[in-house]
């Protein structure tokens, strides 16, 4: 999850540099609000804040049906993994769902605009799961305000599409995204099961602990289906209805590349068009199913006052005072369940959500490159997208140099699953890519990179920098510490 101190304002922020925008305008929020103190943790609570209350509001009912509804929102495997992910800009719009949809079904128009405000500052995956709860509002309300609902969300869509339609011409997604970010199977009942539990993350290092043994995975299947099938039965209410139906589209989309006709199919389109990339992490579209069963669990735990069902007058008084005691109490520990199901979700997913703050010399250099008067580019190596330092508990985390400098920072933007790697989206990481690659890699890198216009090169050292030192051999070290490298290039010299 990737925060930094003092970031700087960058053109990045803002989509100003090639490549697909998927931290607009989420990362120029985060560097926003950094002057807070505990800036990273606010935003988070305000996650769980922000689904809490929304939930609450959207569920009719009691307290009861409230709170399961609630606490199942806030705590299932689609929220384990993205946490763990660091995928905070996503969960923003997740969090915004019930508000959306409430919006929608009471025909308000600027309650929607204030509804989307979360996703809109998440960008675009979050707008997009976004997009399949507007989907059912409309479709439970038969298309009434389609115009206004559409105009609505393709304004506040804008920072973040205005300039992924500008860059598409110099942009490139590589295909083979779509078979690295598919579903997977994190529990014992294959990828699409895994999805019905609201799990089904590509990355396996992002599975909590405790997902995958197979009675506690049954019993989360089974919750699902029941909380569904509860709703189902309820499909009369134009909140059932819009419910079941964007759930049925999230899971749809989460599907199409468990299988390999699909994945062929998603390939295609990918490389027709490269906005359909926004396909290839499909698991994230499991959102509004995780909405659904929320709100099916509502349903289980409603009393039948409540739904305006009839009690047992026929019984007699004792089995009707016992009967009525237990459905006083039922919604009160079906809350409980989703608890009992994933108990290894607590306490920051069994320790593993914890803040790691940067070594001294990462602070030193990013005040040495911005008080540096002179221009210049910055090249961040090795040459990968993720670092995985030993001041992170060798943790995977997202190269942090693009948001710690206000300079331009060329970075491997193509992300590495596994042993296999996606091609760069930045026309200039796929230039830089060529450029350490001339030579079979062994060649003098100091010149080359001066005359592509790079001031600085900042290296993690891990154990390749040894490689990396003997091409820039013929640079000045600027900064040298246990956990950093950074080499001048002086042209001066």
């Amino acid at each position: 999850m990737v925060f930094v101190p003092d970031p700087a304002r960058t053109e990045a922020m803002f989509g100003g540099t090639a490549g697909f925008p998927r931290q607009v305008p989420s990362d120029a929020f985060a560097a926003a609000l950094s002057f807070l103190p505990w800036s990273q943790q606010l935003i988070l609570l305000s996650v769980f804040v922000l689904a809490a209350s929304g939930m609450g509001r959207l569920v009719p009912g009691g307290t009861a049906a409230k709170t399961a509804a609630v606490v199942l929102y806030l705590w299932n495997p689609y929220v384990g993994e993205r946490l763990l992910l660091g995928h905070w800009a996503l969960l923003l719009g997740y969090a915004g769902l019930p508000w959306v949809l409430d919006a929608v079904l009471r025909r308000r128009a600027l309650g929607l605009a204030a509804a989307l405000v979360p996703a809109a500052v998440g960008g675009f995956a979050a707008m997009n799961i976004t997009a399949l709860v507007l989907a059912g509002g409309l479709a439970a309300t038969r298309g009434k305000d389609f115009l206004r609902v559409l105009l609505t969300f393709l304004a506040m869509a804008l920072p973040w599409l205005v300039p992924a339609l500008l860059n598409a011409s110099g942009t490139r997604t590589d295909p083979l995204g779509v078979d690295l970010f598919a579903a997977r199977a994190d529990t014992p009942f294959g990828a699409f099961g895994s999805l019905l539990s609201l799990g089904g993350i590509w990355n396996a290092e992002a599975v909590p602990p405790g997902l995958s043994p197979f009675l506690p995975a049954l019993l989360r299947l089974l919750l699902s289906l029941a909380a569904l099938a509860a709703l189902l039965a309820h499909r009369s209410s134009p909140l059932s209805r819009a419910a079941l139906f964007s759930a049925a589209l999230g899971l749809t989309l989460a599907s199409l590349g468990i299988t390999a006709p699909g994945r062929a199919a998603l390939r295609a389109l990918v490389d027709l068009w490269p906005a359909f990339g926004v396909l290839r992490d499909a698991q994230l579209y499991v959102a509004p199913l995780a909405l659904a069963v929320a709100l099916g669990l509502a349903r289980l735990a409603t009393r039948p006052s409540e739904a305006g069902e009839e009690d047992e007058t026929d019984a007699p008084r004792p089995a009707a005072r016992i009967a009525r005691e237990v459905r006083g109490w039922r919604g009160g520990w079906i809350a409980v369940v989703p608890l009992m199901v994933l108990p290894t979700l607590a306490w920051g997913v069994s320790g593993r959500l914890e803040a790691v703050r940067y070594p001294v010399e990462w602070r030193t250099a990013q005040q040495m490159i911005n008080a540096d008067p002179v221009e210049g580019k910055v090249l961040s190596l090795p040459w990968g997208a993720y670092r995985r330092p030993a001041w992170n508990g060798g943790r995977a985390v997202l190269d942090p140099w693009p948001r710690m400098t206000g300079r331009r920072v060329v970075w491997n933007d193509g992300l590495q699953v596994g042993g296999r790697a996606l091609e760069q989206e930045d026309p200039q990481a796929v230039a830089a890519d060529r450029l350490l690659s001339a030579g079979g890699g062994t060649g003098d890198l100091a010149g080359p990179l001066m005359e592509a216009g790079f001031r600085y090169v900042v290296i993690s050292r891990d154990a390749s920098e040894e490689s990396w030192k003997t091409r820039l051999r013929n640079a000045e070290i600027a900064l040298e510490g246990p956990t950093l490298l950074v080499y001048l290039l002086d042209r001066s010299g």
